[in-house]
C-alpha cells in the first residue's frame, strides 16, 4: 500500500490525539466551498466539522470540502444527517477522517453506527478505488487495518431519551467519543436555555459515563464562558463556532467599528 501523504498522515493522527485527550479545536463548515476549508486549515485548526445534518451539503461539496482540509493537513469530520450506513459510507469513501452521528439515543443506534464505520467486526462496505485507500492499487487488508485504526466515530447525543442509555451508549466498542449537543437537548427537555438546571443535569451525566467508559467528550462552544465551564467537566475536543459565525462576527465588527470612526469623525470635527 500507497504510505499515506503527510497531510493524510497529519489528519490520520487525529483520533489517536482524541483519544489521548488533548486539548483539539475545530468548528463546523457551514458553506459548502473548499475555499472555506482551506482558510481555516491555514489558521492551524486541529479539525473541521463539514456539517451535512444542517447545511447544503451534497456529495460533491462534501468531496472538495474534505479534499481542501487534507491538503492544509487538517482534520476533516462530517456530521451525517443521519446514523444510516449509506451516509456513513458516503463520506468515509470521500477520506473523512471521522464522522459525528447526530441523535444517537439508544445503544441499538450507537452499535449501528460503530459497525458502518469499521470493517473487521463492522459492516463497512469495501471499495480500494476511493480516495480513503489511495484510488487502488494497494493491499486490501493492509488498507482495511489502517483504516479500522484511524477512522474516528463520535457519538452526538442530544436526546432526553439518550440519557436512560448513557453509560451503554459510551461503552459501545467502537464508540471512540461523546459529542454533548446542548441545543437539541434543550429543545428535547423543554428547558428554557441551553445551560439551565437541566442542561446542566444532562452535561454531567453525559460526561460522567464518558469518564466510566474512558471516552473523550466533544462540545460546541460559543465562547470562553462556556468554553471553562466544559472543560471543567471535562471536554477536551471543542468546536468553536463555524465559518459563517466567523465571517458574520468579523462582518459586524468592521461596520460596527467604521460606522464608530464616522461618528467620531462628526463629533470632533
Amino acid at each position: 500500500m500507497t504510505p499515506p501523504s503527510s497531510a493524510d498522515s497529519q489528519g490520520a493522527g487525529f483520533r489517536e490525539r482524541l483519544l489521548r485527550g488533548e486539548r483539539l479545536v475545530g468548528t463546523f463548515l457551514k458553506t459548502p466551498t473548499l475555499h472555506a476549508a482551506e482558510i481555516l486549515g491555514g489558521v492551524g485548526l486541529d479539525f473541521v466539522v463539514v456539517d451535512e445534518e444542517h447545511s447544503p451539503f451534497d456529495r460533491q461539496a462534501t468531496d472538495a470540502a474534505l479534499f481542501a482540509a487534507r491538503a492544509t493537513g487538517m482534520a476533516g469530520l462530517v456530521r451525517v444527517p443521519s446514523a444510516a450506513p449509506h451516509h456513513l459510507l458516503s463520506v468515509l469513501d470521500c477520506g473523512a477522517t471521522g464522522v459525528l452521528v447526530p441523535h444517537v439515543a439508544s445503544a441499538a443506534m450507537a452499535r449501528q453506527a460503530a459497525a458502518a464505520c469499521r470493517y473487521r467486526g463492522g459492516r463497512r462496505g469495501w471499495s480500494g478505488s476511493v480516495r480513503a485507500h489511495g484510488y487502488g492499487g494497494g493491499k486490501m487488508w493492509e488498507a482495511i487495518d489502517h483504516a479500522d485504526t484511524t477512522t474516528t466515530v463520535i457519538a452526538q447525543i442530544e436526546d432526553a431519551e439518550a440519557l436512560d442509555e448513557i453509560d451503554a451508549i459510551a461503552a459501545t466498542e467502537g464508540i471512540d467519543a461523546l459529542f454533548i449537543g446542548r441545543g437539541d437537548l434543550t429543545a428535547s427537555m423543554g428547558a428554557p436555555t441551553n445551560d439551565a438546571p437541566a442542561i446542566r443535569d444532562a452535561v454531567d451525566r453525559i460526561a460522567e459515563a464518558a469518564r466510566r467508559a474512558g471516552k473523550p467528550i466533544a462540545v460546541f462552544v460559543g465562547g470562553m464562558k462556556e468554553a471553562e465551564w466544559l472543560a471543567g467537566i471535562g471536554a477536551t475536543a471543542f468546536v468553536y463556532s463555524s465559518d459563517q459565525g466567523f465571517m458574520k462576527q468579523a462582518a459586524t465588527r468592521a461596520l460596527s467599528d467604521l460606522r464608530a470612526l464616522g461618528v467620531a469623525q462628526v463629533a470632533t470635527a
